[in-house]
Formats: structure tokens, sequence, C-alpha cells
């Protein structure tokens, strides 16, 4: 496991003592049953500063949690397929601008579904949906469990997010089904980054997961990071409460103890914090890392800043946040509920991680957990606790 180099908080202007409110507090929670466990890691100025693990990996076998746990990440996958099309794009193997049909042609005319009075007609779209509009969620596009009316019936019977598929046949479901909007209209969450994945395979050839990790993860030192976890290391995999402390509802995660069919580039893989950390050390760090180059300053540039302009964004985005190329992106330091800054860039994972990453502070933090029903109350909190922190 490899983790950042290491400093005291107080080195690289944090409070060791506020730092210690984090602990507190989730040990708090924790004693309250409201979370199993977790990982918390804060990093300024490019070193790690304050690392806890605490409470447990597996309630069902009382196990406690290690910083080394390994967590079904879900949508913090989307950062770094995000980053692989934006190799891509740097290496001269794809721009942009171009129409997704160029690498998918069944997605050459696409439509968009108008409802009126419960029936559904369809128009041809404005224009082609473009490799940009994948990273910023403007395609058009929906999540299954988001969607309404008329289209969400026509994802239902598609069976778009059905498992035991492939990239290749989940893109040709969605070629199937028609848009919301015109491409670059709005932004709304989506299967978006899944059809980057698909991108991601036509362009080099390989599987998702063979190539991120060729691209990205063992330049990082990245070791632990992919679309399963191997039998060896199941005993290192980090597990949700059965029910839901609050509501009672069963919780359901996906299984990551076999290979899947679907190497979901928007949501499949497993890490732990020391992998992801020396991800966003890269990315914090303007696309080199211990002297190895992933992007290019510009590339990282692009990437965080907000490309939704005027159009109008939607849950999950807070309040004050655009999107950019694979991060949300806070517009101005005031309008959200939570501490942060004015260009600051985010993701979150749905079973409960979360990281941003503040050029303007030189911070960046993670928190790995796996709490689906809590995880909006955790991001929250423990911003505000490690902003509390700055003492310079």
């Amino acid at each position: 496991m490899k983790f950042l180099p290491t400093a005291a908080p107080e080195e690289v202007g944090l409070s060791a003592a506020r730092l210690g409110r984090i602990a507190e507090v989730l040990g708090r929670e924790i004693g309250r049953g409201r979370l199993p466990g977790a990982v918390a890691l804060v990093a300024r100025d490019g070193r790690l500063a304050y690392a806890t693990a605490i409470g447990r990996l597996d309630p069902t076998r009382d196990a406690a949690m290690t910083e080394d746990a390994i967590f079904r990440i879900y949508s913090m996958s989307k950062p770094i397929v995000s980053t692989a099309i934006m190799m891509l794009a740097e290496e001269g193997r794809l721009l942009l601008a171009d129409p997704i049909a160029t690498y998918m042609p069944e997605f050459a005319s696409p439509k968009v579904a108008v409802e009126d009075g419960g029936k559904l007609t369809l128009r041809p779209a404005a224009r082609g949906v473009t490799v940009q509009d994948l990273l910023r969620h403007t395609s058009g596009y929906w999540y299954t469990h988001s969607a309404t009316g008329g289209l969400k019936r026509l994802y239902e019977e598609a069976n778009v997010a059905r498992r035991d598929q492939t990239n290749a046949d989940l893109a040709a479901r969605l070629a199937t089904l028609p848009l919301a909007f015109d491409p670059g209209t709005r932004f709304r969450y989506s299967h978006s980054t899944d059809l980057l994945g698909r991108i991601v395979e036509v362009v080099t050839g390989e599987r998702l997961g063979v190539a991120l990790a060729r691209m990205i993860l063992q330049p990082l030192g990245v070791s632990e990071t992919a679309f399963s976890v191997p039998a060896a290391q199941h005993h290192r995999i980090a597990e949700p409460f059965a029910k839901d402390p609050e509501t009672g509802a069963a919780v359901t995660v996906w299984n990551v103890r076999e290979p899947p069919q679907l190497e979901s580039g928007g949501g499949g893989l497993t890490s732990t914090a020391a992998d992801y950390m020396r991800f966003l050390a890269m990315i914090a760090g303007g696309g080199t890392l211990d002297g190895v180059g992933i992007l290019g300053r510009k590339s990282i540039e692009q990437m965080r800043a907000d490309h939704l302009g005027s159009a109008p964004g939607e849950p999950p985005l807070p309040e004050g946040y655009g999107f950019g190329l694979g991060f949300a992106v806070r517009r101005a330091a005031g309008n959200a509920a939570m501490a942060g800054s004015a260009g600051e860039f985010y993701w979150s994972g749905a079973a409960g991680t979360t990281f941003w990453i503040d050029p303007a502070e030189r911070l960046f933090a993670l928190f790995m957990s796996q709490g689906p029903g809590q995880r909006e109350y955790f991001r929250m909190q423990f911003r505000n606790l490690v902003y509390a922190s700055l003492i310079d």
C-alpha cells in the first residue's frame, strides 16, 4: 500500500487538535449505529497530514476497519474514466467535439422524446451527442432509477442497468432509447460515463479495466483498484449494515467478489484509500505524481472548469455547483450549504465515498465508507470538519 509523503498537520497549516475532531465525530456516529466504519484522509501541499481508520470493516463479523480496506467506490469511478478520455484526447486519438457515433455508429441518429398527455412521441435531436456531452452529463440520457414518465418505462423495458452484459451490450441498449432533451442544453446525471468507458474500449482495443490499469493505475503505483476483488483479498472488503439504520430498509450493494461482465465506467470500480488518494494527488498536482505525467496541466484545468455555462443543473448537483469534465465544480464561495472555495471540485459514490480538491487552499481530502443511506450527511460533516482545521 503506497501512501503519499506525510507531514505533521501544523507543518502544512492544519490544526492537529481540530483534525482530531474527525475521529471523535465519526466515533460518536458509529457508537450510535449510524455508520459501520470509515477511513478518512486529509492532505495539503501534496503531503498526507491526517489519516484515521475507525469502526468496523464488516458488521457481520465485527472486523475492525483498517486503512487498507477495499471499498465499492461506485460513481467515484467516473473521474478515473474521464481522465482516460482526456488522455486519449491528448494523444490525438479523439476530440471532445467528436460525435459519439464516430466510435459507436449505433448512435448516429438520436431522437428526443416528447411527452404530452401521457403520450410519447419522438423527434430528431438538434445535433448528435458529443464526447464532451458525455463528460459533462449533457447527453440527454438518464439513469433508470431517476427517469420519469414514459421514458422511465422505456428504460425499465430495455433493462439498461443489468450487470450480466458487456459495455458494448450496454451501449447498444442505450442507443435504442430516446433522449430526454437535445444534447448540450441541460445537465442530467446518467449512464454517460458508461458510454465513455465503451469509447475507451473502442479506441484502445482493450477491455476497460485493462486500459485503465495500463494508462493510469499502474503508472501511478495504484495496485488495488479494479472492477472486482481477488479471492485472497475478500477479507478486506468493507461492507454496509444489512439494513439501513434509519429506515430499516434492506441495503443492497454490488457483489465485487466475482469479475463482472459489465465493467461499468460510471460506477463499477473498487479501491482503497491509499490508491484513490494517489489518483487525487495526481489531479491536484496538475497531472503529475512522483515524476510520472498522466495528463498535461491544461487538460486538468479544462476538467475542473465549469462546462455547463447557462445550462440548468439539477440533483445530484448541490446549489452553487456546475459540472466540469468528470467533476462537480463550485462556482462561488456562497450558495452551497457546506464549506468550500470557488473553484473547488469533487465527486462521490452511492455507497458512501467522497472526495474533493480545493486548489485555493492547496487541500484535498477523501472519505471512504459503506453507508449508502447516510452518505449526504457524512459528506457535509466531513467537509466542515476538515475546513475547520485550517489555521493559515
